[in-house]
């Protein structure tokens, strides 16, 4: 078999491997009663989850994602039984949020419009976002301050949502609510809090990604100006300076017994902080926003992930704390400045590698040191499961044919790359035996 042949049967495989968790993922749903398909956060779950989180919500896009990708409408349909479930939560969720509540469930029902011409899912979605306007108290809708749960996730999922007056209605309260730093500015994530949090998760970061893209939709140089003040006090906190980046995780460090002061992913690490960096780069055409994220990179790719190098060190395959969300910022890398696919590789190579395989389909189990047995039962979510997992191992195969680097649905808090790439460094793949693991540090 040649160098190229051999390229071709190893991204065939990975493209299986994704077709297998798809069909884990479609067989693990629920069908309620009149109301559609339903996922649970795990299978052995009773409560239905909704969110775009860890729920049905976060499901919908690798729905959508595996009909553009395999030109099969049986995921499109899928998707729409979805959107019934979506629908008839609107109601009755009790929280407003991106990541846990209406806002997110209103967005995927609004991409279930735009993209398959749902128009009960765009009523839906309409009226999600009524409520969510409604149960505002003129500063906050709930303890949570920040991108997922809170203000900056609302405002950018009703931006992206078509309610740009919503949008600017959530960012505004920033403004009078920013403590000055020696840097810039920050925030507390949630009330009665000491620790600050940095990151794009909980921290500094989100509220700077949803402060620069509102403002910059609808034409309010003051929150991007602020947007840049909190960049600034993040930037100053930088502790791995000249060549890479990386900021401890909160200070003083929030919950020290539980959470380790330095993380790589995209929650609380270079990972996500360079999806802020790359969007401040296209706002601002500032270069040093793109030498940031480069630097970002940098310490990612010498962090020694995905090894397992100790106990609790990258435990976790998903795509918020995991080796996925590192994929989605190595594919957006290739796809926008032609970087070479090797870091990919190692990073699908291990997701191969670490996948549970058999005759139900693919998944993932998470790894906890602390827990007795220490294998997690696997998600289905976005977040820690097959969805968000699946979701980058199907992206990652069209690059590697030359294909669209463009989500189905594009994620809120990842900018967008352009529609194609052009040829580079060599595509070819060489994957493990599935028992295989992948060296622990990459140089």
């Amino acid at each position: 078999m040649t160098a190229p042949e051999a390229a071709v049967a190893a991204v065939d495989e990975v493209e299986e491997l994704a077709a297998d968790g798809l069909r884990w993922l479609i067989a693990a749903a629920r069908e309620t009663a009149g109301r559609g398909l339903a996922w649970t956060t795990r299978p052995s779950d009773d409560k239905l989850d909704p969110m775009l989180y860890s729920g049905t919500a976060g499901v919908v896009p690798v729905l959508l994602e595996a009909w553009r990708h395999f030109g099969d409408d049986s995921y499109a349909d899928a998707a729409l039984r979805a959107a019934r479930s979506l629908a008839d939560s609107v109601d009755g969720i009790d929280d407003d949020s991106l990541y846990f509540g209406r806002t997110g469930t209103a967005l995927v029902l609004r991409a279930l419009h735009e993209e398959l011409g749902d128009t009960a899912a765009g009523a839906a979605a309409d009226r999600a976002l009524e409520h969510v306007r409604s149960r505002f108290d003129g500063t906050r809708w709930s303890e949570l301050f920040e991108l997922m749960g809170g203000n900056a996730g609302i405002g950018l999922g009703a931006l992206l949502a078509g309610d740009a007056e919503l949008a600017v209605l959530a960012l505004e309260p920033y403004l009078r609510t920013a403590e000055q730093t020696p840097a810039g500015v920050h925030w507390a994530h949630r009330t009665g809090i000491d620790s600050r949090l940095h990151h794009i998760s909980h921290g500094t970061l989100g509220i700077v990604l949803a402060l620069a893209r509102v403002g910059r939709a609808t034409g309010r140089a003051d929150l991007v100006e602020l947007a840049l003040a909190g960049a600034a006090d993040v930037v100053a906190r930088d502790e791995a300076g000249p060549q890479g980046f990386l900021v401890p995780h909160s200070t003083p460090q929030y919950r020290p017994d539980v959470i380790e002061p330095i993380s790589y992913g995209w929650c609380h690490g270079p990972a996500g902080d360079a999806q802020v960096f790359r969007l401040l780069r296209d706002i601002t055409t500032d270069p040093v926003w793109s030498a940031r994220a480069d630097r970002c990179w940098h310490t990612v790719t010498h962090s020694g992930l995905p090894g397992r190098l100790r106990p609790g060190f990258w435990d976790n395959s998903g795509r918020c704390c995991g080796t996925a969300g590192v994929l989605a910022l190595s594919c957006d890398r290739i796809a926008e400045q032609q970087d070479p696919y090797d870091f990919a590789h190692v990073l699908v190579a291990d997701l191969v590698a670490r996948a549970v395989r058999d005759t139900d389909g693919a998944r993932w189990s998470n790894f906890e040191h602390r827990a007795t047995p220490s294998d997690l039962e696997p998600c289905t979510g976005w977040a820690m499961g097959d969805a968000g997992i699946v979701r980058e191992l199907l992206r990652f195969v069209r690059l590697i044919r030359r294909g669209d680097p463009r989500y189905a649905f594009a994620w809120p808090d990842q900018p967008p790359v352009p529609a194609r790439v052009r040829p580079s460094a060599s595509g070819e793949l060489t994957l493990p035996g599935r028992d295989a693991r992948v060296p622990g540090r990459w140089t």
